[in-house]
């Protein structure tokens, strides 16, 4: 499974005012639409946010966020907009960003907090009158540009780029990380002295500082965060293109087959669904698979570590003869709906909100629509096929037969292991990780919940993080997955199955879970599996020397060929 202790979502929610004219009036919820200002506050910076809602339609809103003080950090896109109740719940996902706040009585103010790696008080007004950025434009610097570089974390290689913008008054920076999808987050200083480079962004608890070289090409120094320090080189930029990673594997317009970006609704949650389906050339109708993404907030290309594992699956089939729909997570890019409070239950309805769909296609044989789910999504496919029979087949890729904390448990050893520790050093992480997410899962009082948590974590988080730990692994998608046994859905699949895994996933280990899911699919009377592991891949089904996440961006192949091989050749059989 895809790490959900770091995510990325921001979230917007609603109002409601208690009216005094009766019971018919008792809830009348005002108008949001219009702009509203707020500052942010942060060890002594302030950054001031505008932030804009139009109405979409009878039901519907959309929003952008403007960093007002940060050049060129303006229509910041608001992912979602969730209103319900007083409450109000924005996600902003292109900058890891969201906002909890409640409306006040007549609706002129939102109280709320601010989220981008640590939670920040923030309260919005409504003006009538949005205020315009203070900044002055003034002559570029010597270091204005583009600058690039890539840290390693030790799980991963992340690219780091900072964009630097003299103004009147002074100099500003952006960070965008692009393997994990963050763009436009706004540094709250940026200071020079000689040779030397200070850039903050307190509202991360991080900072950058380093050296510049004579020739002004480079920045030697060292990303700070959570009380850890790594090194990181940042090189000027002369080509924008080396900004832009495009993997071999990443097919190129134009296509064999017809590409449409489409829209459905998934009535039972209430939100609309963006996605795009790919037909063959030819008469149809065709067999057709439904892509589930792994854990996290996913984009339709499941966009990864620089990699786009689900553009190249879906281009691969569709070639194949077999449609596939690929499809943004609710709260994601162009979807509706609100991700940070949803469980993989609520993604199972989106899935089947997608099988409804492609039934509607003319070039899609209803007969023949199956699942293809990725991690998560590995077990998103039998919990949705276990409830409707008319599901054709169902890939799992990675998908796990055991319960979530005995998987974090085994993933924990193993990428221990990997790492160095010696086996005896690794089984006490592991033992660790148990007594973790015992708490989480059987102490039900919060307050107690919380006291045992950070008894359990001291000296193993930086105390900087250990409010944003405790909220990641005790949020509801956390805690349903720690406690979701995939076993009796898999005993309800009746359709073929087959179940693929990398010999060397450290994330979701085969040895564990191939087994189990064969069990669980034998003890239902299943007599069509097929279950596989293929020597030399890792989780996202790349050719790796160990498997460890660091690998992941640093393969140039996406998808191994004898993967897309398999899944082809065995969907075209059933």
């Amino acid at each position: 499974m895809a790490d959900r202790r770091i995510p990325k979502e921001l979230a917007l929610a609603a109002f409601i005012v208690a009216g005094s004219l009766g019971h018919a009036f008792a809830q009348m919820p005002p108008d949001p639409v219009g702009d509203w200002q707020g500052t942010l506050s942060a060890g002594g910076a302030e950054l001031r946010l505008v932030l804009h809602i139009t109405k979409t339609d009878a039901s519907g809103f959309q929003a952008t966020i403007d960093s007002i003080d940060q050049p060129g950090a303006n229509g910041i896109p608001v992912t979602s907009i969730s209103l319900k109740g007083s409450d109000l719940i924005l996600l902003a996902n292109s900058i890891h960003a969201s906002y909890n706040g409640k409306f006040n009585g007549d609706a002129t103010v939102i109280d709320g907090t601010w989220t981008q790696s640590q939670p920040i008080p923030l309260s919005f007004r409504r003006v009538t009158a949005a205020a315009k950025t203070a900044k002055k434009q003034a002559m570029p610097s010597e270091i204005d540009g583009d600058w690039l570089g890539a840290m390693d974390t030790g799980t991963m290689k992340l690219r780091m780029v900072f964009h630097i913008t003299n103004t009147g008054d002074g100099l500003t920076a952006t960070l965008d990380v692009p393997d994990q999808g963050a763009k436009g987050i706004p540094a709250t200083s940026i200071t020079r002295s000689a040779q030397s480079i200070l850039v903050a962004m307190k509202q991360m608890g991080a900072k950058f500082e380093g050296k510049l070289n004579s020739e002004l090409s480079a920045i030697d120094g060292a990303w700070s965060q959570g009380g850890a320090s790594l090194p990181l080189v940042l090189k000027r930029v002369k080509d924008t293109a080396q900004l832009e990673r495009r993997r071999p594997q990443d097919p190129v317009p134009p296509y064999p087959y017809r590409s449409e970006d489409i829209e459905y609704p998934n009535n039972v949650a209430g939100i609309k669904l963006a996605a795009t389906l790919t037909i063959p050339k030819g008469a149809g109708p065709f067999p057709a698979a439904v892509l589930i993404t792994g854990s996290g907030p996913q984009d339709r290309d499941e966009a990864l570590m620089g990699h786009k594992p689900f553009l190249v699956l879906s281009d691969y089939l569709t070639r194949r003869g077999i449609a596939v729909l690929r499809t943004d997570d609710r709260g994601v890019s162009k979807s509706g709906g609100t991700f940070a409070t949803a469980t993989t239950a609520d993604f199972a309805t989106d899935t089947e909100a997608g099988v409804n769909y492609l039934k509607t296609r003319a070039k899609v044989n209803p007969h023949k629509i199956g699942l293809i789910g990725h991690s998560e999504g590995g077990v998103i496919a039998p919990m949705v096929a276990a409830r409707n029979p008319d599901i054709a087949f169902i890939v799992m890729m990675a998908g796990s037969g055991v319960p979530g904390y005995e998987l974090i448990a085994e993933q924990t050893l193993l990428i221990s292991e990997a790492s160095g520790a010696s086996h005896d050093a690794a089984e006490k992480n592991a033992d660790d990780e148990r007594a973790i997410l015992a708490i989480v899962r059987q102490e039900k009082d919060e307050d107690v919940r919380r006291k045992k948590l950070r008894e359990a974590l001291a000296g193993k988080v930086p105390d900087t993080q250990m409010d944003m730990q405790i909220k990641q692994i005790t949020s509801p998608w956390y805690r349903y997955f720690l406690a979701y046994d995939p076993a009796p859905a898999l005993r309800k699949v009746k359709c073929p199955v087959l179940a693929i895994d990398g010999e060397k996933d450290l994330q979701v280990a085969p040895q564990q879970n191939l087994a189990a899911i064969r069990k669980a699919l034998e003890e239902g009377g299943n007599k069509n599996i097929d279950v596989v592991e293929l020597p030399g891949l890792n989780h996202l089904f790349q050719t790796a020397k160990t498997g460890m996440m660091s690998e992941y961006s640093e393969i140039e192949e996406t998808i191994a060929p004898v993967a897309l091989e398999t899944m082809a050749n065995w969907i075209l059989k059933q």
